[in-house]
């Protein structure tokens, strides 16, 4: 489905892959580091510093961590020179994967990226030869029980959201990132309160995984996911339900 992300409705099923504290909070400073390094230290004015704020409090990191990464970030504090970069690949069954990193060392990084990928039967691919199946999206994730179907598309859709997808527990709305802050506040404004928003990379359209290549690129995704410095990895993959719960079972 276009504009819909599996691996994002996997991810949230499983707790964030069980992720350990340490590991999220190491995820989480390097965005607050960059995000305060790029857009400056105030929150109001910094849209993706206010994200991962929010993330960061969401996951109980205590506010002297918060603080102390945003002066790394604007230089009031001296720390490591992080930079972003974007990594590309191919799994299992021409899944198209897409990585976000952090990093300090980018020889490092590549170096042990392309072992996880290689090991798990895929390969890192050329720059630009799988970032054009991707674009970027706010994504808002509500819980069923914060409000209806119909309440949540009226809301959204007046404030200029794309598209709803029911999930078994929840409800994912997607919207262009410039609309995303009025669609957040118009939720806001109604009292539905979301669990989750973020701007994201959505596939354009997915490829169908069977139960012979669902296991593997699963396992890849999390290889890569618990990378250290991998803040995002994205990928077009769809995988029915009933092949997603025989994985599951046999785990």
């Amino acid at each position: 489905m276009s504009g819909h992300s599996k691996w994002a409705t996997i991810k949230r099923k499983k707790g964030a892959l069980d992720a350990k504290r340490g590991k999220i909070f190491t995820k989480l400073i390097k965005e607050i580091q960059v995000a305060a390094k790029l857009g400056g230290g105030d929150e109001e004015a910094n849209p993706r510093l206010r994200s991962a704020i929010l993330a960061a409090k969401a996951a109980n990191m205590p506010r002297d961590n918060i603080e102390r990464a945003i002066k790394k970030g604007t230089g009031e504090i001296a720390s490591e020179a992080f930079e972003e970069i974007t990594y590309e690949a191919y799994g299992p069954g021409g899944v198209a994967i897409l990585m976000e990193a952090v990093t300090d060392n980018k020889n490092r990084t590549v170096s042990e990226l392309r072992h996880i990928i290689t090991r798990h039967g895929g390969n890192l691919a050329t720059s630009g030869s799988v970032a054009w199946m991707f674009e970027k999206k706010g994504l808002i994730t509500i819980d069923k029980s914060a409000c209806s179907e119909d309440d949540l598309l009226l809301v959204a859709t007046d404030a200029g959201a794309d598209d709803l997808v029911t999930e078994e527990d929840a409800y994912e709305v997607s919207v262009d990132p410039a609309h995303f802050e009025k669609v957040k506040k118009a939720l806001e404004n109604a009292k539905i309160t979301f669990r989750e928003a973020s701007l994201t990379m959505l596939p354009k359209s997915t490829v169908k995984v069977d139960e012979k290549v669902a296991p593997k690129i699963l396992a890849m995704m999390e290889a890569i996911e618990d990378h250290d410095d991998i803040q995002n990895v994205y990928a077009n993959f769809d995988i029915d339900d009933s092949v997603l719960k025989q994985i599951q079972e046999s785990a």
